[in-house]
């Protein structure tokens, strides 16, 4: 699975990351994270707002930062 928070860095992208890494952690996936802070690259996404999160290639949310359990459901468990 290919996750991809997208985000300059700011306390909400990094929050964004910290709930998604514990996410993938119980729920014991094989995913790949990575962080896209790079404007051109988040634009490129079609993200206006972040923070946004990205799984295998489709936007989940944008603009704000879900819950623990929220993301649990975006991986599909």
């Amino acid at each position: 699975m290919m996750i991809e928070i997208l985000g300059p860095g700011c306390f909400k992208c990094q929050k964004l990351e910290e709930v998604t890494k514990q996410a993938v952690s119980e729920l014991g996936i094989d995913a790949f994270i990575n962080h896209i802070t790079d404007y051109n690259g988040i634009t490129n996404r079609g993200i206006m707002i972040t923070p946004a999160l990205v799984v295998d290639g489709v936007v989940k949310v944008a603009g704000k930062v879900p819950s623990l359990e929220e993301v649990k459901i975006f991986l599909g468990k």
